[in-house]
């Protein structure tokens, strides 16, 4: 009996090619690239950080203990942003605070607990707040005044 070639077998099939557009990232890039754009827009909108810089000028200062610094809303008593410092020899000649504020004229207070005097010392002046990232300003001690 003659022999009978074995059973052709099925090719192989071919291995599927995956293009670019069926990767499960490709799929979610339109996803991300709005997260990324909404995140980039939060950012840009949101009030910059600016810093205050407080420069101690003339004779006093070395008698300061604390400073209670206050920034209000020009016409109201509410206040918006307030920090504390407290120095067991007088303060630096810069203190540097802080400040997340929309541009515009603000009210700042600011506090001073002179050693040997039981009442604080309180210097009131506006703050022009710009685009400029630094605000520096040079206070003068107050009169103590017994």
């Amino acid at each position: 009996m003659a022999e009978t070639p074995p059973p052709a077998t099925p090719p192989a099939p071919a291995p599927e090619q995956r293009g670019w557009r069926k990767h499960p990232l490709a799929r979610r890039l339109p996803l991300l690239l709005l997260v990324a754009f909404g995140f980039w827009l939060w950012r840009t909108t949101e009030t910059p950080e600016r810093e205050l810089r407080l420069q101690f000028d003339g004779p006093g200062w070395s008698a300061a203990r604390a400073l209670d610094f206050q920034v209000l809303e020009p016409d109201s008593e509410q206040i918006v942003k307030r920090a504390e410092r407290f120095y067991p020899s007088g303060p630096p000649p810069e203190e540097t605070f802080g400040l997340d504020l929309p541009e515009g004229t603000w009210r700042v207070r600011l506090f001073v607990k002179v050693e040997g005097h039981e009442r604080r010392l309180k210097l009131e002046q506006s703050l022009e707040v710009d685009e400029q990232r630094y605000i520096v300003r040079q206070l003068q001690m107050p009169p103590t005044g017994r």
